[in-house]
């Protein structure tokens, strides 16, 4: 976690308007703010590389495919007050450096460092976590957009960006234990347009990732992770038993796969298949996913194929033992494509 992070106040200078950013041996300058949430911010970059110096081209833990052929990056900067955010954003990297996957974003370097208070004489620290540029945006971002035309993806090209997420959570299931991301929605899905190719998916954000297997024993653990689901799991993408769970459960990676299961309704549709209860007098978001409850749009023209909603149903389970896992999806999808693009 140490990092050789010299001249930190022209990060200060460099946020508003000049001065570079030393992330470990490599210097960067900031180009402009893309966004914000929490404690977090995020910076396009762009690597500053000076005669003689190596670069993060020759960083030999960084696959030569993640370098910048412009030399820009994401830098997300999270600022730390606690000694639990520190230990929340340890873990974030600790889990991030396990997956190597074309459809996981990967933290291409890193750096925590103590900065003292500025009006008392406490220590706080910052992160700084370094991860390749999609300047295409989220699946968020573009759905936004679309909607606001009233367009939507073909049927095709739903199922391509969906098929890249089921490879990349496969990656992620498949560790010994299985790893859950707790968060797939389509704001930590980014999107990049390629010419003559269906768009490439990636998924992003592994702070809320952790082991996927959980054995609930108690009604306090059933709490705590209730507690602990809210927090991390958003809540139109979570599954039923993160919301009431059982005090004798087995909790396993098929959370992420009622999440999927949301995601691909709102490549479809733009939304969570259950944001309409916020909508209805006395709705509840909770009730409505506990019950599978959805509600299917009436567009686009033509309408998407009964097949689709039929997927979605399938993967909304509300009982997690009757889910399916992320290889049966996999084979399903590849035969809907094979289908739909034929």
């Amino acid at each position: 976690m140490g990092c050789s992070f010299s001249g930190l106040n022209s990060f200060y200078d460099a946020v508003n308007g000049g001065g570079d950013v030393w992330i470990n041996e490599n210097r960067f300058r900031i180009v402009k703010q893309l966004g914000e949430g929490g404690f977090a911010f995020v910076f396009l970059v762009k690597e500053v590389v000076t005669d003689g110096a190596a670069g993060l081209a020759r960083k030999k833990s960084i696959n030569p495919s993640h370098v910048s052929d412009d030399g820009t990056y994401a830098m997300k900067k999270v600022i730390i007050q606690t000694e639990e955010q520190l230990e929340m954003v340890k873990q974030e990297i600790r889990v991030s450096s396990l997956f190597s996957h074309p459809n996981l974003l990967p933290l291409l370097d890193h750096a925590i460092i103590p900065v003292k208070g500025t009006h008392d004489i406490s220590r706080k620290h910052e992160a700084y976590l370094l991860f390749p540029v999609h300047l295409d945006g989220t699946l968020l971002d573009i759905a936004t957009i679309m909607q606001s035309k009233k367009e939507s993806f073909t049927t095709t090209t739903v199922l391509q960006i969906f098929r890249q997420l089921c490879a990349g959570l496969k990656h992620m299931h498949s560790f010994d234990p299985p790893y859950a991301h707790n968060d797939v929605k389509p704001g930590n899905v980014l999107i990049t347009h390629r010419k003559g190719q269906p768009p490439l998916a990636i998924l992003m954000d592994f702070g809320s990732a952790r082991p996927a297997r959980k054995e609930i024993r108690s009604r306090s653990e059933a709490l705590q992770l209730q507690e602990w689901a809210s927090e991390h799991c958003s809540a139109p993408f979570r599954a039923p038993e993160l919301w009431d769970c059982p005090s004798q459960a087995d909790i396993d990676e098929r959370t992420d796969i009622w999440s999927l299961g949301c995601t691909l309704y709102a490549i479809m549709y733009g939304t969570s298949p259950f944001e309409y209860a916020l909508g209805e007098s006395g709705g509840s978001l909770q009730l409505a996913a506990m019950n599978a409850q959805i509600k299917w749009p009436s567009g686009p023209n033509p309408p998407y194929p009964e097949n689709l909603h039929q997927f979605v149903h399938w993967l909304l389970q509300p009982q997690p033992a009757v889910r399916p896992n992320i290889d049966d999806i996999i084979i399903h999808v590849d035969k809907l494509i094979l289908k739909f693009s034929s």
